[in-house]
């Protein structure tokens, strides 16, 4: 079984939860192979990595935040499971955070960078219409499973839990907490037996 986790925004794949699943797996589930891929590219570009990466009998995905949008997006594409964690379900609403604290009111190109993440990916404007254009279907609702920290500092967990709840997919909402998942050591073990779960259906 391989696992490919996905990371957020200003993250990369040495990101905290990466590394906590990682290890889990390597003390408990030592024939899971767990893949971290950088996604500090270009929304395209991680499509094409992640559809390289996934063996479509074999893989389960992980993504946290952005990282939850691709997993998503892929089971769309590709019929892999995925489980999400405080996933983000309209990058091209929550980017714009961006233009509003650094372009207000300026005429903007598709090429104009919007803003740059700590691993170096350069989002631009046009990638806000990609998003767009890339809405999430939830083609596999069976094949998805949801942990919201209803504390999000910086998502809506409650819009997140209608639009799921909507779709028929299993939301393990939870009081409190934040949008990093500070106490993912604690989830980590759920994690990864809904992942074991998804992947033996």
């Amino acid at each position: 079984m391989k696992l490919i986790y996905l990371h957020g925004l200003d993250s990369d794949s040495n990101a905290i939860k990466a590394q906590i699943t990682q290890t889990y797996c390597q003390a408990n589930y030592p024939n899971i192979e767990v893949v971290r891929p950088n996604l500090n590219r270009t929304p395209d570009e991680v499509v094409k990595l992640l559809k390289s990466l996934i063996d479509d009998q074999n893989t389960v995905l992980i993504g946290s935040s952005l990282g939850g949008y691709f997993a998503n997006l892929l089971s769309d594409l590709t019929g892999v499971p995925a489980v999400l964690l405080n996933p983000s379900i309209r990058p091209d609403i929550s980017f714009r955070r961006f233009l509003d604290q650094n372009f207000d009111g300026h005429a903007l190109s598709d090429k104009t960078v919007i803003y740059t993440t700590t691993g170096g990916w350069q989002i631009t404007y046009g990638d806000l219409a990609w998003f767009e254009r890339h809405r999430l279907a939830v083609k596999n609702p069976d094949l998805i499973k949801v942990l919201l920290k209803m504390g999000d500092e910086l998502l809506d967990a409650q819009v997140t839990q209608a639009f799921y709840d909507q779709k028929g997919v299993q939301v393990l909402a939870q009081a409190g907490g934040d949008h990093r998942i500070s106490d993912y050591e604690v989830q980590v073990a759920t994690v990864i037996d809904w992942a074991i779960r998804l992947y033996q259906r």
